[in-house]
């Protein structure tokens, strides 16, 4: 019974201390913002096998109502 609650108050401090890491954290941390739909809309995009290819995101979704899923990295 004595490791169990040992093992419990390790894990109660491991998440105050992940708590207070992301408190910090989040001070610096500009909240991310929603792109506009004409800013995806004219956002190009590459191919990225084969011969490079360039087109306007748009154009995917124009006559096969493609769902697209943009993500940055940071960095």
């Amino acid at each position: 019974s004595s490791d169990w609650s040992l093992g419990r108050r390790k894990l109660g401090g491991l998440n105050v201390v992940t708590a207070v890491m992301n408190f910090f954290t989040n001070i610096f941390l500009t909240p991310p913002l929603k792109a506009t739909l004409r800013h995806l809309e004219e956002t190009e995009l590459k191919s990225l096998k084969g011969e490079i290819k360039t087109v306007k995101a748009k154009s995917l979704w124009d006559k096969s109502g493609a769902v697209i899923m943009a993500v940055r990295r940071p960095g």
